[in-house]
Formats: C-alpha cells, sequence, structure tokens
C-alpha cells in the first residue's frame, strides 16, 4: 500500500495525518507513506524523523487583503500541480490524504487529473479556503463535527484523530528539563502558527506579573520579532520562572501533562489534543476567523473558557488567569466537560473509510 499524506504551513494540517498513518501502519504494516508538504513550515523535521519520505511542494496562500503575494498565487499552484503530477505518476500511490492547508490544493488537484482518489479530512467546523477547493475533487470527505455536514454535499462524520503519542507524557520529565518548581501552577500558552503574533505580545507584557503565582512555559510558534526577543531575554535575566520555546515535538505531550491551565489558540488540531487529555483550557481565538465558530461550539458544552483577543490587555490577561488558576472547581468542571466534547476513534473510523476505497 503507498499513501501519498499532504499539509503543512503549520502543523494543525499535519498532526491528524500523522495519528491516520499510525493507525495504518498497524493495519497494513507495510505501507509506504510519502509526504508533500512546504518548503519552510515546521512539518518537514517531524516527518523525516518518522522516516517519512519528504517532498515540497510550491503552493500560493491567498490572503485575505491586499498583498502582492496574492497575484503570484496562480503561478506557484500551478508550479505546484505539475510537481505534484510528476511526483505522483513517480510514486503511484493508491490514495492521497489532505486534512487542509494549502500545499494539499494542487496535490489534490493533480491526484485527480491521475485518477488517484483522494480523502479530505475537515477538522474545524467551517471549512478553510483549501478544502472548499479541493472537496469536489475528493472521493472521500470526513468531518470532525456533524455541525460541518451542512457544509458539503456527502460527508462522513468521524471525530478528529489523535497521535497516540500524545498520551505518553510525563510531568517529571519536563519538570527537569525546565527546572520546575514543584509547588507552583504551571501554565503552558500556545502561541500557534498564523496570529501568533499578537498574542505573543499580551503574554510578554504580562510575563513578570504572571511569575509572581505561576510558572510559564511559552510556546511562540516562531513569531517573534526582534523587539520581542529583546523583551523576553530581559524577562528571562529576572525570573526563572518564565520559558519560551518555538515549537515542542517530542517534549510535547510532557508539557501538556504538567500543565494546570493552558492557554491557546482555536485550531481544531490542538483543541483536539486537549480534549483527549482533558486539560483545563482558556482559548483565544484569531478574530473573524473559522476558529471562532470552534470556539462557539466547545463554550456551549462548557467545556473551555473564552477570552476576546480584542479585548485583552496584559492587565486584565494577568487577572484572568490568576483567577482561573486559583478556581479548582472551575478547573475540574472544564476538565471534565472538555473530555466528553470529542468523539473517540476518529483514527480508526478514516482508516476503515481509505481501506473501503484501496479494496474495491
Amino acid at each position: 500500500m503507498k499513501i501519498i499524506l499532504t499539509g503543512g504551513g503549520t502543523m494543525g494540517s499535519v498532526t491528524p495525518l500523522l495519528a491516520v498513518a499510525e493507525e495504518l501502519k498497524k493495519r497494513v504494516p507495510d505501507a509506504e507513506f510519502f509526504w508533500f508538504g512546504t518548503k519552510n513550515g515546521p512539518e518537514k523535521k517531524i516527518i523525516e524523523s518518522r522516516n517519512i519520505k519528504f517532498a515540497a511542494v510550491p503552493a500560493g496562500k491567498l490572503r485575505r487583503y491586499f498583498s502582492g503575494w496574492n497575484f503570484l498565487m496562480p503561478f506557484l499552484l500551478l508550479a505546484g500541480f505539475f510537481k505534484s503530477l510528476w511526483l505522483i505518476f513517480k510514486f503511484k500511490p493508491q490514495m492521497i490524504l489532505s486534512a487542509g492547508g494549502f500545499v494539499a490544493v494542487p496535490v489534490v488537484w493533480a491526484g485527480w487529473f491521475l485518477r488517484v482518489p483522494s480523502l479530505i479530512h475537515q477538522q474545524d467546523i467551517r471549512p478553510g479556503l483549501a478544502n472548499k477547493l479541493t472537496a469536489r475533487f475528493a472521493k472521500i470527505i470526513t468531518v470532525t463535527f456533524s455541525d460541518s455536514l451542512k457544509y458539503f454535499s456527502r460527508a462522513v462524520v468521524t471525530g478528529n484523530p489523535v497521535r497516540q503519542e500524545i498520551f505518553s507524557g510525563s510531568k517529571e520529565r519536563i519538570a527537569e528539563i525546565f527546572n520546575l518548581e514543584k509547588d507552583l501552577p504551571i501554565l503552558f500558552i500556545l502561541g500557534g502558527g498564523t496570529g501568533a503574533l499578537e498574542l505573543n505580545k499580551i503574554v510578554v507584557a504580562s510575563a513578570l506579573e504572571l511569575v509572581k503565582f505561576c510558572q510559564v512555559i511559552h510556546m511562540t510558534g516562531g513569531r517573534i520579532d526582534e523587539s520581542l526577543r529583546m523583551k523576553i531575554e530581559n524577562i528571562k535575566r529576572e525570573t526563572a520562572r518564565y520559558h519560551t520555546v518555538d515549537f515542542l515535538t517530542k517534549d510535547l505531550p510532557d508539557v501538556f501533562a504538567a500543565a494546570d491551565l493552558v492557554i491557546s489558540r482555536a485550531g481544531m488540531a490542538t483543541l483536539t489534543e486537549l480534549a483527549m487529555l482533558g486539560k483545563p483550557t482558556a482559548v483565544i481565538p484569531i478574530s473573524g476567523s473559522h476558529q471562532e465558530e470552534n470556539v462557539y461550539y466547545f463554550k456551549k458544552q462548557n467545556a473551555v473558557v473564552f477570552w476576546d483577543e480584542n479585548n485583552l490587555t496584559p492587565e486584565n490577561f494577568v487577572g484572568a488567569v490568576g483567577e482561573l488558576l486559583n478556581n479548582e472547581v472551575e478547573l475540574e468542571s472544564l476538565s471534565r466537560n472538555i473530555k466528553e466534547v470529542m468523539p473517540s476513534g476518529a483514527a480508526e473510523k478514516i482508516t476503515e473509510e481509505i481501506l473501503k476505497v484501496i479494496k474495491r
């Protein structure tokens, strides 16, 4: 069995496919994978560490504001289409899997042209542009929640796949790595990828107040300008309770295990992992994005705390974090409720759909 996996630019479109690849490997031990991703995204190192062959494919990203890059998008898509045609022709896969991300667009189109069936997984409640552009060319569409069915003429509800390694975290391991204090709460903040810079600014401006009552592990997503980097260096000279990393890969399960509270954007890949782990979570969605619908779904079930980025200042951010960390009843309720939101067995269900198509 040969399968192409495609996605990247951020890890949001990557982690669900890794979970499906794990499940496929259990069912078909000699399954062979080939990943089509972005040239400069964070996914390349992670994919190659799993001994999966990787190729960078040109792909434009439509910016919903005026940008000169939008004029280049058709040419990048065309270049990606022809490179995908050649790579697919050489690899001869039985199927292509995508969970969004603009790099998937030329790959799915090229697969359709060569009559290779595709499965597209819709994680977020509302489809992004990439999945809108590829849905009509897919053999199968799977969705996390039934609320997404209205966006597609045909789809199967599966839940959202999660990697098994996420359950292997050790609080002790990460405490040793970051030299964490034993009896002080741990706050984990995920800046995310797109849109992380504004959230990172608020966190950095709040750091010296936050460390008065908790320890902070701040994953910036690499979105740090020079001014912010200098501020971070100054903060670290004043306190040992504030830690920053651009990305976490093998240590991410350990940080999740240790965290007493997680603050995150509202991408569905991250929300899925937090739900499966039952982590008390406050979400700050990117304003005006598809993430707001994700938050609404979780908020309806009292599974997360929602903070509006437009109304967030360092002062009220610090106050809200402190209030939540001091409310054990609320933390326990959030943990319990978020566990009940996410359907289980998604990787298995998607794998069944893949095998049905391949066996035909």
